[in-house]
């Protein structure tokens, strides 16, 4: 009986794996699916490419406990030796003050480079080259509050469409994706990254921010650049993973047949981990604080 919980627990190793626009603190976020995820992968290091916690969004009166049970995971595992970056993006852009901030094995940064076998790779958010973050950050911001309203009614028209037994439509992704092809008209985001790494003699630039996640070889003037994007945790749970023997490649929950739901187990129900982010917020900090080894003044 042993084998199958021992098998259930095998986390794949990867060198490197990068998350962005998870949107903590939103209708949106897909926690418990990138906790499943998480759980599955064993990183050497962990790029969180900007838009993890949704700053501008954020509310006391919206923060369910799958979304802290991320956050916990996420600190036990810088705690356990995990390298994680944390790269700020716009939705998250208050942590910009703290850019150069190390805490054990996590960090806070603006941009990053890593010098891998395949080449060295620039991320960041990419929220600079965005032309209505440039001059119309009200407006960003307006827009996304409507973006969060319209994925909630979305997933109340869902649920009904569930009862009824008829398939699930993507209404926040049809209209963002219209938006998204009219902004292209102005700025061609991945053409404007990809020119600028090329400048940098990057061979690899990793964005996040637009929710499209890609792989894809950009010309240049200076040469080809392997553009990258991580996608995103609200519409199409994706991540971006590297290994010194296949390179980078695009992980795509909904194609990974590891990560469906255990049918004998109660969707609610959650592991020893799990039940530790639902303590009361005090006793969580003190426990995290412990974990860094450090204590709370």
């Amino acid at each position: 009986m042993s084998a199958p919980v021992l098998a259930s627990k095998k986390r794949r190793r990867v060198e490197v794996a990068v998350i962005s626009d998870v949107h903590l603190g939103t209708y949106g976020c897909h926690a418990t699916e990138l906790l499943r995820y998480l759980k599955k992968i064993k990183p050497k290091v962990l790029v969180l490419n900007g838009d993890i916690v949704d700053i501008w969004q954020f509310s006391k009166s919206y923060w369910p406990g799958t979304h802290m049970r991320v956050v916990r995971h996420l600190a036990g595992l810088a705690a356990k030796g995990t390298r994680i970056h944390y790269l700020t993006g716009n939705h998250d852009e208050l942590l910009r003050k703290f850019a150069g901030t190390r805490l054990g094995a996590f960090s806070i940064d603006n941009k990053l480079v890593l010098d891998l076998p395949h080449g060295k790779t620039w991320l960041f958010h990419g929220d600079v080259f965005d032309v209505t973050m440039q001059h119309s950050r009200w407006l960003a911001k307006l827009g996304a509050k409507g973006y969060d309203l319209l994925i909630l009614i979305n997933r109340m028209v869902n649920w009904g469409l569930y009862r009824l037994g008829r398939p699930r439509v993507a209404l926040s992704k049809a209209v963002k994706d219209r938006v998204k092809s009219a902004v292209s008209l102005v700025s061609d985001f991945e053409k404007t990254a990809a020119t600028i790494a090329a400048d940098q003699g990057y061979s690899y630039v990793a964005c996040g921010h637009i929710h499209c996640p890609e792989i894809r070889t950009v010309s240049t003037s200076k040469g080809e650049v392997v553009y990258l994007n991580s996608g995103d945790w609200v519409e199409n749970l994706t991540a971006l993973e590297y290994t010194a023997k296949t390179g980078w490649q695009l992980y795509r929950y909904a194609d990974d047949p590891n990560m469906l739901p255990d049918t004998n187990q109660d969707p609610e129900e959650v592991d020893e981990e799990d039940s530790a982010a639902d303590m009361p917020v005090a006793t969580l900090l003190d426990g995290l604080l412990a974990e860094f080894q450090l204590r709370r003044s």
